[in-house]
């Protein structure tokens, strides 16, 4: 029996230096400072102690490597902790400005609301405005989810329709850099900072849809007036703070979905944890089971009639893109 839980002491000791290896070594990789040459030197010293960390187990004296690898993680753990998100960086266009608001009554005033025109990936007319809504006028809410790497993971987009045809598009993205993209590994390692970007549809959705060529769909979510009005004046205040505190984008644990997943729940919407929230693809099935959307239908003709590429791509992107996306998409509200 006791050599027994020596064994299982041993695992589980090597175990955890596994983990603290593989994240103290990318976190090195990605974040060091310097040129690649001395981030690829740190990392794989550290590699190098961690492997060495785990033989000294099975040694005469593991205490003494133990203590030299806590060490060094302990430095490392100091080091990260000091890297704070940037304020100020040389973005890409479309995440350059940070969207912030005004909301006085009823009224709501946006500043740095984006209107591009899109004429390819890499080349848009840029358009940043301020605009004025009527909240006792929000009239629905909409959900987008922009499959751009099979089923599992989807960017995530809500839009708030207003009387008169209007809608306001609200997405969560990565801040890049000019020349930057997106990784979902470098983005667990303070890779990129955060962004909310309020838009036109046929911006932030159809440069998806028609430029991209991504799998968006349409889900329409049954929200009542007041649920809707808070929302929004959530996202405005995350906004006004992103933009005197700038965070950093996290693949997991800050990103687009689950940022808004807490500011539900900072409006005491109850939204307990589901795997579905993780692996966000599958979050309109999370939300179908809530009764959230339109249950007459089973999801998988609520995900079919919500495609709408074909239906984005023929009518373009004008003024009549909002319209079009919506044909034969059930309501819920109605």
């Amino acid at each position: 029996m006791v050599q027994l839980l020596k064994v299982i002491f041993i695992a589980t000791i090597v175990l955890l230096i596994i983990a603290l290896t593989a994240w103290g070594t990318l976190a090195l990789w990605f974040r060091a400072p310097g040129q690649d040459t001395l981030r690829i030197i740190l990392a794989s010293a550290f590699a190098l102690l961690g492997l060495t960390t785990m033989a000294a187990q099975f040694g005469r004296r593991p205490a003494r490597s133990i203590a030299v690898f806590a060490f060094a993680f302990t430095a490392i753990v100091i080091w990260w902790s000091s890297i704070q998100p940037p304020n100020e960086g040389h973005w890409a266009a479309d995440v350059a400005r940070q969207v912030t608001g005004v909301i006085d009554g009823d009224i709501m005033t946006l500043n740095n609301v984006r209107e591009f025109e899109w004429h390819s990936e890499n080349d848009a007319t840029e358009n940043w405005t301020t605009r004025t809504y009527d909240l006792s006028q929000v009239q629905s809410t909409d959900l987008f989810m922009s499959y751009w790497d099979g089923p599992n993971i989807a960017h995530f987009i809500l839009s708030f329709g207003f009387e008169g045809g209007e809608y306001l598009a609200w997405s969560i993205e990565v801040r890049r850099q000019v020349g930057g993209g997106f990784s979902p590994i470098a983005d667990f390692f303070k890779e990129n900072t955060m962004v909310i970007v309020a838009s036109e549809e046929q911006d932030v959705v159809g440069v998806r849809s028609n430029i991209r060529g991504e799998d968006v769909r349409i889900f329409r979510v049954v929200t009542a007036p007041e649920l809707r009005r808070h929302l929004i004046e959530e996202l405005v205040n995350n906004s006004n703070a992103l933009s005197e505190q700038p965070r950093f984008f996290n693949s997991l644990t800050s990103n687009c979905a689950t940022t808004v997943v807490g500011m539900l729940r900072d409006i005491d919407v109850d939204i307990p944890f589901d795997w579905r929230l993780v692996v966000n693809g599958y979050l309109p099935d999370l939300i179908y089971d809530r009764g959230a959307l339109d249950t007459r239908l089973p999801m998988s003709e609520l995900r079919e009639r919500g495609k709408i590429k074909s239906r984005a791509q023929a009518v373009g992107l004008n003024n009549g893109y909002s319209d079009a996306i919506r044909i034969g998409v059930p309501d819920p509200n109605t």
